[in-house]
C-alpha cells in the first residue's frame, strides 16, 4: 500500500527562529506536538524506557523531561505523543506516566509546560492517550476493558466534564466543538459541545464508503474549506483491510461532511491513499483500483468538492522498485528509485519533468527497524522523510526542512524528528495547518 498507493519583537528571537534550531538530549519517536511556547515529544531511553521531553519552542532548549509509558494503546497507532494545551505562560503538557496506584497501572499527570511542575494527576487503567480537544484535555480510557469510555477533563483541575461510553479517537477541535471518531462494529463521526458534551450531529461512516467497514486498515480526518465560502468540510478517509490472502476488500474511500451539520457534500469509494502525501484536507492524492484489483491511475482530489483534478496513468510509474514522492509545492509526483534514475510529472498536464535538479520528498526508510521499548512489541517511530535527487536516486544533501504538508504548522511553528530522532524545530509562516499525521 505505501509503494502504490513569527514573531516576537526582539531581533535576536526572530533571527534565530527563522534559521531553526535541532533539540538535543533526546531520541523522539512519536510526532513533536507544539502549543503554548513549548512543544512536547515521547522519547525513547537507551534503557528501553520511554520519557516525555520538552523544548521551548523559540529557541530549541530542553526544558524538562519525566518517565513516560503506555497502557493499552494499539501498536498500530504508534506511540502515543504527548498533550500539548493552553496558551504560553499558561499551558500544560500531559503524559501517561508509569506511577502505578493501587489497582491502576499508570497515571496521567499534567504538568506546567514551562517548568515541569505536577498541577494534577489521574489513574489511569489502560488508554490510547491523551489529547487536545478545543481548552480541554480528551482521552479514552479503560480502552482493554468492556467498560472503556471517552472523557474530556478540565485542564485546570483533571475533573471530569463530561464522558461517552465506547472508544472515540478526536478527528476536529476548535473553542467550542470537537468531533468524534467513535470506534465501534459500526464506526460513526459524532460533533459534541466541549462544555457539556451534547450531541451536536453524528455520522455513520458506513454511509459513506459502505457496510462492512474494518478499522484495522485504518483511516485519517482533516478540515478543509468548502467552494465558494460555504463553511468547512470534515475530510474523511477509511482505508481498506483484507482479512486473509485473496480475500475481499473492506469499504474503503474518502468523503466530506460539512462541519455545521455533519451532512454528506461528496464520496469517492475504492480509492487509495498514497503514501507519503498530505493530510486528506490539505492535498488529497489517491490511487485508482481496477475493476480486477489491480492499481490504477494516481489522482489528485479537491477536498472541499471531491472532483478530480488532475490524473497520472498507471504506465507512468518505473518498471524497477520505486518510492512516490512529493515536491514541496506538490505540483509533481515523483518516482523515486533508490541509487538510480528515476522519473516526475506534472500534474497539471502531465508532461514528465526535466528539470535534473528537482528534489522531492519521500520516506528516509521503508523498513524501520521495531522500537526496542521494555515490555511492548511492535511499535514503530513516526516516519521520518527525506529528500531524494530524482533524477539519480540519492539522498539529497543539505536539504533544510521538510515541507509543509509533512510537517503541519501550529502559529507558523514547524516541528518534526528526522530519522535519526533527532527534534527540528523553525517558523517560516504564520497559521496553523494540518501535517501528514494530522494537526
Amino acid at each position: 500500500m505505501l509503494l502504490a498507493a513569527g514573531c516576537s519583537g526582539d531581533p535576536d528571537r526572530g533571527a534565530l527562529a527563522a534559521q531553526g534550531w535541532t533539540g538535543t538530549g533526546v531520541n523522539s519517536v512519536s510526532r513533536p506536538m507544539a502549543g503554548a511556547g513549548v512543544t512536547a515529544v515521547t522519547g525513547l531511553r537507551t534503557d528501553g524506557s520511554l520519557e516525555t521531553s520538552v523544548f521551548d519552542l523559540a529557541g530549541g532548549r530542553r526544558l524538562w523531561s519525566r518517565p513516560a509509558t503506555m497502557v493499552g494503546r494499539l501498536s498500530g497507532m504508534g506511540v502515543q505523543p504527548p498533550a500539548v494545551t493552553g496558551t504560553p505562560g499558561k499551558g500544560l503538557v500531559t503524559a501517561v506516566e508509569p506511577r502505578k496506584t493501587g489497582k491502576w497501572n499508570a497515571t496521567l499527570v499534567a504538568r506546567d509546560a514551562r517548568t515541569g511542575t505536577e498541577r494534577w494527576a489521574r489513574p489511569v487503567d489502560s488508554t490510547f492517550g491523551p489529547v487536545r480537544c478545543g481548552p480541554n484535555v480528551c482521552l479514552s480510557e479503560f480502552t482493554a476493558r468492556k467498560n472503556a469510555q471517552f472523557v474530556a477533563l478540565d485542564p485546570a483541575t483533571g475533573r471530569p466534564l463530561w464522558r461517552t461510553p465506547g472508544i472515540a479517537e478526536v478527528e476536529h477541535q476548535d473553542a467550542s466543538r470537537a468531533v468524534l471518531f467513535r470506534m465501534a462494529k459500526k464506526p460513526t463521526l459524532e460533533a459534541r459541545d466541549l462544555r457539556t458534551g451534547r450531541t451536536l450531529w453524528t455520522f455513520p461512516v458506513d454511509r459513506a464508503v459502505g457496510s462492512g467497514v474494518n478499522l484495522s486498515g485504518g483511516w485519517a480526518f482533516g478540515t478543509a474549506k468548502a467552494p465558494g465560502g460555504a463553511g468547512e468540510v470534515l475530510v474523511g478517509y477509511m482505508a481498506p483491510y483484507q482479512a486473509r490472502k485473496g480475500g475481499t476488500l473492506s469499504p474503503y474511500g474518502f468523503f466530506g461532511l460539512r462541519l455545521a451539520d455533519g451532512k454528506q457534500v461528496w464520496t469517492r469509494k475504492r480509492l487509495l491513499r498514497i503514501y507519503p502525501s498530505p493530510n486528506p484536507a490539505t492535498g488529497l492524492f489517491a490511487r485508482q483500483i481496477t475493476p480486477r484489483g489491480g492499481f490504477g491511475a494516481f489522482e489528485r482530489i479537491d477536498p472541499g468538492s471531491g472532483r478530480t483534478t488532475a490524473t497520472l496513468g498507471a504506465d507512468k510509474a518505473p518498471r524497477s522498485l520505486w518510492w512516490l514522492s512529493l515536491p514541496a509545492d506538490m505540483s509533481k509526483l515523483g518516482f523515486v528509485v533508490q541509487g538510480k534514475p528515476g522519473s516526475a510529472y506534472e500534474l497539471s498536464n502531465g508532461a514528465r519533468v526535466t528539470d535534473p535538479a528537482l528534489r522531492a520528498w519521500s520516506f528516509c526508510s521503508m523498513n524501520p527497524p521495531e522500537l526496542r521499548i521494555t515490555g511492548l512489541r511492535g511499535f514503530y517511530p513516526i516516519a521520518a522523510l527525506c529528500a531524494y535527487d530524482v533524477a539519480t536516486g540519492k539522498k539529497a544533501a543539505a536539504p533544510g526542512a521538510p515541507p509543509l504538508w509533512y510537517t503541519g504548522s501550529s502559529d507558523g511553528w514547524r516541528v518534526w524528528r528526522d530519522e535519526r530522532g533527532a527534534v527540528h524545530g523553525v517558523r517560516d509562516g504564520s497559521g496553523s495547518a494540518p501535517g501528514m499525521y494530522g494537526a
